[in-house]
C-alpha cells in the first residue's frame, strides 16, 4: 500500500517536492497556509503563484486545514521558510506526538535568534528522538525538478533506518535519494551555498564574468568546509551533493533566489528593495548575521560571507567583492595555513585524496 503523506507549505519547493513524492507513488497532502492555493492545488492540479506552467500529479492534494493535512501521516516533510518553523512545530506537537511518523526538514537556513539548525528546532519543538527526524539536500532548483529534469539528493539522519526510509519514498525516475547519517553537514550544506550565492550574484550584477564567480565559489567551498567541520560535520559531505553539488547548482543558475537577491544587490538595489522585490524568501539574507556570530566562536575566516554582510550592512560598495579576492596578499597562504592547522584545509585533503588514488594504482579507492 503505497506511504500517505504530508508537505507542510506550499512554496515552489514544497510544491515540488510534494509532486516528487506524488510521482514516486505515495498519497500526498499539501498543507497551504492561503485557502486559495490550497483550493487551486486540490481542484486545478496547479500552484499558478509559485510554480506556473507545472501540471500537478492527480494523486496530489491540498488543504488549508492543518490538522486534517496531518491525518495519518506515514511521514511529514516541513517546507515552510526557516524563520516560520518554530511557530509551524508548535501549532502540529499536540498531532505529531500522537504519532512516530518521520519529520523530515526541506528548509534551508539557521533560526536568526539561535543560530540552530532545522533538525535541531524541529526536535526541540516536537520533543522527539532525533533518530524520527531527517533533513534532505542537494542540488534541487525547484522549477528544474518540476520539470522532471534529472537530479539527485542525499537523504540525512542520525538513524540509517529512517535516512533509508526516506530516500525510498522521495526516490523516483527523475529524482535519486542517497543517504548519509551527517545530518549537520547535509544542513550546512544547503544553509551555507546560500550565502555565497548572494556573494556571486553580487559580483553578477555588478558586471563581472565568470572567472571571477568560479574564483568567489571555489573559495567559498574553502569557507563552507572549515565552518562545518568545526561544527562536527565531515569534510567528504561538504564535497558531495548536500555541498559542492548545491553550491554549483545555487550560485550558477538564475533560477536561484539567492542568486537573484544577489544580482539585485549587485545592481544597487538596497536590502529593503530587494526583499520588497523577491515573491519568496532568499534564505541566504536571514542566515549571514547568525552564521557570522557562529563562525567567530569557533574561530573560523568567513572573508566572502562576511563581505556580504558588509553589502547588505551598506558599509561596502557591491563592486569592491571582486577585487578583495585578487589583492589580499595573504589568499595564497589561506588553504597552507589551514592545513598546517588541521582545520579541514581543502588542500590537504585534496593532496591526500590524490596519493590515495595514484599511490597505489588506484587499489585504495576500489576498496574504498
Amino acid at each position: 500500500m503505497s506511504a500517505r503523506i504530508t508537505v507542510l507549505g506550499a512554496g515552489s519547493w514544497g510544491t515540488t517536492f510534494g509532486k516528487i513524492l506524488a510521482d514516486g507513488g505515495s498519497r500526498v497532502t499539501m498543507w497551504a497556509r492561503r485557502p486559495e492555493l490550497a483550493r487551486e492545488i486540490d481542484e486545478a492540479k496547479r500552484n499558478s503563484r509559485y510554480l506556473s506552467g507545472i501540471n500537478l500529479p492527480r494523486s496530489m492534494h491540498a488543504t488549508h486545514d492543518i490538522a486534517r493535512a496531518l491525518e495519518g501521516a506515514d511521514e511529514v516533510y516541513i517546507a515552510v521558510p526557516s524563520k516560520s518553523a518554530r511557530e509551524t512545530l508548535k501549532q502540529v506537537r499536540p498531532i505529531l506526538a500522537k504519532s512516530d511518523a518521520p519529520v523530515v526538514s526541506l528548509m534551508k537556513g539557521v533560526e536568526q535568534r539561535s543560530g540552530r539548525r532545522m533538525s535541531e528546532i524541529i526536535e526541540e519543538v516536537l520533543a522527539c528522538d532525533r533518530s524520527r527526524v531527517a533533513v534532505v539536500g542537494g542540488p534541487n532548483l525547484a522549477r528544474e525538478v518540476a520539470q522532471e529534469q534529472p537530479t539527485a539528493a542525499v537523504a540525512s539522519s542520525h538513524s540509517a533506518d529512517t535516512a533509508a526510509q526516506v530516500a525510498r519514498t522521495c526516490s523516483n525516475s527523475y529524482f535519486r535519494t542517497f543517504v548519509n547519517t551527517d545530518v549537520a553537514g547535509t544542513e550546512f550544506g544547503g544553509v551555507l551555498k546560500n550565502l555565497i550565492a548572494v556573494a556571486t550574484g553580487i559580483v553578477d550584477g555588478v558586471g563581472y564574468g565568470e572567472n571571477t564567480k568560479a574564483s568567489i565559489i571555489t573559495r567559498g567551498l574553502v569557507e563552507m568546509t572549515d565552518f562545518a567541520v568545526a561544527y562536527g560535520a565531515q569534510h567528504e559531505t561538504m564535497q558531495g551533493l548536500a555541498g559542492l553539488g548545491d553550491l554549483i547548482a545555487t550560485c550558477q543558475s538564475p533560477l536561484s533566489r539567492n542568486n537573484t537577491a544577489g544580482r539585485l544587490l549587485g545592481q544597487g538595489y538596497t536590502l529593503n528593495d530587494v526583499v520588497a522585490h523577491m515573491e519568496q524568501t532568499a534564505e541566504g539574507l536571514s542566515s549571514v548575521a547568525p552564521i557570522l556570530q557562529l563562525a567567530q566562536a569557533k574561530g573560523v575566516d568567513m572573508p566572502i560571507v562576511q563581505q556580504v554582510k558588509m553589502v547588505l550592512d551598506g558599509t561596502m560598495v557591491p563592486r569592491d567583492i571582486a577585487p578583495h579576492l585578487t589583492t589580499d596578499d595573504d589568499t595564497p597562504q589561506e588553504e597552507i595555513q589551514h592545513a598546517a592547522g588541521d582545520r579541514g584545509g581543502a588542500l590537504r585533503r585534496t593532496l591526500e585524496r590524490a596519493r590515495d588514488l595514484f599511490g597505489d594504482g588506484g587499489g585504495s579507492s576500489r576498496r574504498n
